[in-house]
């Protein structure tokens, strides 16, 4: 007997709280269920929105430069000629596409995988000024 009053119980309640979540609206649900707070990362950088397009230079020194700068894996370094001339035989283009879809070593956006293709241009053209 006293199982069967628990499971009318059980019952009732589950049905008021259906109920009350089918008159609730789409926009008061979602607030319902929002979290209830944030994690912080002690010594983490705060990520701040992007006001435009970052400079060549920047994309460079966020992502380009752990390889660029010394050619792991066979990566032309820094605004090195013979490094990059043979590949600029190949044309601008072959190496923008070859940047982003990765080759060899190097993965698609060289790891940078918030960059626009544009960022990824200005970056190679970067790397390649003055040669």
């Amino acid at each position: 007997m006293k199982f069967k009053v628990f499971l009318c119980t059980c019952v009732s309640v589950l049905s008021f709280f259906s109920a009350q979540a089918q008159d609730m609206t789409e926009d008061e649900i979602k607030a319902r269920i929002q979290p209830v707070g944030k994690v912080h990362v002690a010594g983490a950088k705060a990520e701040t929105a992007s006001t435009g397009p970052r400079s060549g230079a920047d994309i460079y020194a966020k992502t380009c430069v752990a390889c660029h700068s010394v050619g792991v894996l066979g990566a032309p370094k820094f605004q090195n000629a013979a490094d990059w001339s043979p590949r600029l035989e190949k044309g601008f283009d072959t190496i923008w596409q070859n940047a982003l879809n990765g080759i060899g070593g190097m993965p698609a956006k060289g790891t940078c995988s918030d960059c626009s293709d544009d960022e990824i241009k200005a970056a190679i053209e970067h790397m390649i000024e003055g040669i």
